[in-house]
């Protein structure tokens, strides 16, 4: 995965995850790598949408790992 693309995932897990301090230093990141401001506006404005409309009691990270495992074995 190129740098770009991380930092973008990296925003919009931040916003989603509702992380002050993970969102600042992605933010910052892709401010370095030069991503348009646009893109990084699309990213937050979806990723709100995502966190807006998650499942509250899905949230343990092992049980979302095993559920994932089970739908790539499909």
């Amino acid at each position: 995965m190129d740098e770009k693309t991380r930092e973008i995932i990296g925003v919009a897990a931040s916003v989603a995850g509702r992380c002050r301090p993970c969102f600042l230093y992605h933010f910052k990141q892709a401010k370095t790598l030069n991503i348009p401001l646009k893109d990084l506006e699309e990213t937050i404005e979806f990723a709100k949408s995502i966190g807006e409309a998650g499942d509250k009691g899905f949230c343990d990270i092992i049980e979302m790992y095993e559920w994932v495992q089970k739908q790539m074995k499909k």
